[in-house]
């Protein structure tokens, strides 16, 4: 078979021996069975449009619209729960963000809460030493030192934490999430300490004073700083008549490390305790050795009461109310003849404006 004139790629034959272009790559881009102005066309045939990565104009905004709705509805209720709006929400946003949630999602939440964190660690520290110096004025450094430390421990701040349901409200790495992130005491109560550190700027030192002073007073058992390694030593002695060994692993969840540490008393297991470093695991450790055993330590020398209220003025002694006199009635006039209208010779007529008063 013949090339007929006008092929592409062929040579003319009768005319001039010279190589006609062959088609470009564009064109070879659309389908066969697509024609131009097909409502079905091919991908080929909008290579010259700007690639809109399946998403139309105006669309961007709602699908961020969407992204963020649930966002700003965990928001709402968390501010709920604490009892304090925040006029800055990102703030919040913020402290209860964690690094590898921040790391994992840069669009929805560029920072973490570990700067927030820092900031509400010191907050606490002159929450409390505040407090403290006011309230105990015969206190010496030590026992001060020493109830501040039970005020702002890792256990306490995790039950205020857990007071809050705050671990509900994280946002969490999709893998710390999985392996049970948000009951772990040392993040809850890192946790606790942003949002602190958040309320402070957004509202000053005397919501934060105010708020967690209520927080610590409400705790259904407030936790105590006592020395549970010794306490648990004395008892385990008496009872086995061996010494607490600790055996203690550290592991770390995002940018930090939690260690989980169990206490023996020879070969029987006690307790296990977890805390951001390897003595706060053992002292956790301790405590919950002593709590399986029974024999929790005695309560520290101070103690943050609630404050007492103020007494009620004494009313004045009501007076008998004196029966109300009954209203005098005014006697009613006699009843006169009626006489309907119809009856009349002529109907009354209106007193226009003028005339006198019969």
């Amino acid at each position: 078979m013949r090339a007929r004139a006008g092929d592409h790629g062929c040579i003319v034959p009768g005319g001039p021996e010279r190589r006609l272009p062959r088609p470009r790559r564009a064109d070879l881009r659309v389908r066969r069975e697509h024609r131009p102005g097909d409502p079905r066309r091919g991908r080929g045939e909008d290579h010259h449009r700007r690639p809109s990565l399946g998403v139309h104009p105006g669309e961007g905004r709602l699908i961020a619209q969407a992204q963020t709705a649930p966002l700003a509805q965990s928001l709402q209720l968390l501010q709920q729960k604490i009892g304090i709006y925040f006029r800055d929400p990102g703030l919040l946003l913020e402290a209860v963000t964690h690094s590898s949630f921040a790391n994992e999602n840069p669009s929805v939440s560029p920072r973490d809460n570990e700067r927030l964190e820092y900031l509400g660690d010191a907050v606490l520290q002159l929450i409390t030493a505040e407090y403290l110096y006011k309230h105990h004025p015969g206190a010496t450094e030590g026992e001060l030192t020493q109830t501040r430390s039970a005020m702002v421990n890792t256990n306490t701040l995790a039950q205020l934490a857990e007071e809050l349901d705050l671990g509900s409200y994280l946002y969490l790495g999709k893998g710390i999430a999985k392996g049970g992130g948000r009951s772990l005491k040392s993040l809850l109560a890192n946790a606790f300490e942003a949002v602190l550190g958040a309320m402070f700027l957004d509202a000053g030192y005397d919501a934060a004073y105010h708020y967690y002073l209520n927080r610590y007073r409400a705790l259904p058992s407030p936790v105590r700083d006592e020395n549970f390694k010794g306490r648990l030593q004395q008892v385990a002695q008496e009872r086995f008549g061996e010494t607490p060994v600790y055996d203690s692993e550290g592991a770390r969840v995002g940018n930090r490390r939690e260690y989980t540490s169990v206490v023996f008393a020879g070969a029987e297991p006690l307790g296990t305790g977890h805390g951001a470093s390897k003595q706060e695991a053992e002292q956790d450790a301790a405590r919950a050795a002593l709590e399986s055993l029974g024999a929790t330590s005695p309560a520290a020398t101070l103690t943050v009461a609630k404050p007492a209220k103020a007494p009620r003025a004494r009313r004045a002694p009501r007076q008998k109310r004196q029966p109300k006199a009954a209203p005098m009635e005014a006697p009613e006039p006699e009843p006169g003849e009626v006489v309907p209208l119809h009856a009349m010779a002529e109907p009354p007529r209106s007193r226009q404006f003028g005339e006198p008063l019969e």
